[in-house]
C-alpha cells in the first residue's frame, strides 16, 4: 500500500454530443503531510456536502469548439493543469491569465507542469472501509495500487485502460466505490499554509467557475487550518 497521493477533480458536463475528452495523469507514491488536505478530496467533501454547480451543457459541434490546456503556477508555487472546451483560445486564455494573476500565480509555457500529471483510474472509498479486504479483492482485480489517506479514506488506483474491469469486480465484490473516474495524479505534492493556501483555494475555485473551463488539477495540498477558516 502507498500513501496517498494528489489529484486534481474531474468534472462530467458534456453531453452525448459533446466531444469526448481524454485526460493525463501519474502513479508515483507520496508521503501525504499530516494536517494537510489533497485538494481533490477537499473537492470531493464539498460535493458531497453542497451539491456541485452545474455549469451549462456544452453542445459542441464539429469544428466550432477545441480542447485546449492550460498550465500554470499558483500560490506558492503549486502546479495547476486547466482543460477547456472553447471555440475562442485567446478569449479563454485570457480569462484563466486574469484568474492566476488576481491570486498570486502565473501562467506557464506548454509543458511547463503538465508532465507531473498522468493518468489513473481512480475509486474512492469512506473511513470505515475494510482496508484489508479491500486491497484483496483490488489487487486480485488487476487494480496497481491501494492508498490509505490520512483521514483514513482509501483509494484504488488503476490503468485506465483496466479501469471499468476492476471496478466492476470490486462492485460484484461489495465495494462499490463511492466514486469512480479516470484522472489526473501529481507525482509530487505541493503542501500550502497560510495565505498562500487561501490564495490558492480561491484561484481554483475561480478557475473552476469559468464557463470554458471543464477540469482543474492541481498538485496543491491545502494545511486544514486554513480550511477550517474559508
Amino acid at each position: 500500500m502507498s500513501s496517498a497521493g494528489v489529484y486534481g477533480y474531474h468534472t462530467p458536463l458534456f453531453s452525448q454530443a459533446a466531444p469526448k475528452l481524454s485526460v493525463v495523469s501519474g502513479t508515483s507514491p507520496l508521503r501525504f503531510m499530516a494536517g494537510h488536505s489533497k485538494w481533490a478530496s477537499i473537492q470531493r467533501l464539498r460535493e458531497a456536502r453542497a451539491g456541485k454547480r452545474e455549469k451549462k451543457t456544452v453542445h459542441a459541434v464539429l469544428g466550432e469548439f477545441k480542447v485546449e490546456r492550460f498550465e500554470g503556477y499558483g500560490p506558492g508555487g503549486a502546479a495547476v493543469v486547466v482543460d477547456c472546451v472553447t471555440d475562442e483560445r485567446n478569449r479563454t486564455g485570457s480569462e484563466i491569465r486574469d484568474a492566476f494573476t488576481q491570486y498570486g500565480g502565473n501562467m506557464g509555457a506548454q509543458g511547463s507542469v503538465n508532465y507531473l500529471f498522468h493518468t489513473v483510474g481512480l475509486m474512492a472509498y469512506p473511513a470505515g472501509t475494510d482496508e484489508g479486504r479491500l486491497m484483496q479483492v483490488a489487487l486480485d482485480a488487476g487494480a496497481e495500487d491501494v492508498i490509505l489517506n490520512a483521514d483514513s479514506s482509501l483509494e484504488v488506483l488503476a490503468d485506465p485502460v483496466e479501469f471499468e474491469t476492476v471496478r466492476a469486480i470490486l462492485t460484484q465484490s461489495g465495494f462499490a466505490p463511492a466514486t469512480a473516474e479516470v484522472t489526473e495524479r501529481a507525482s509530487t505534492a505541493t503542501q500550502l499554509s497560510g495565505m498562500a493556501a487561501e490564495l490558492m483555494v480561491h484561484l481554483l475555485e475561480t478557475l473552476e467557475d469559468l464557463d470554458d473551463v471543464r477540469d482543474v488539477y492541481s498538485n496543491a495540498e491545502i494545511s486544514n487550518e486554513v480550511l477550517a477558516r474559508i
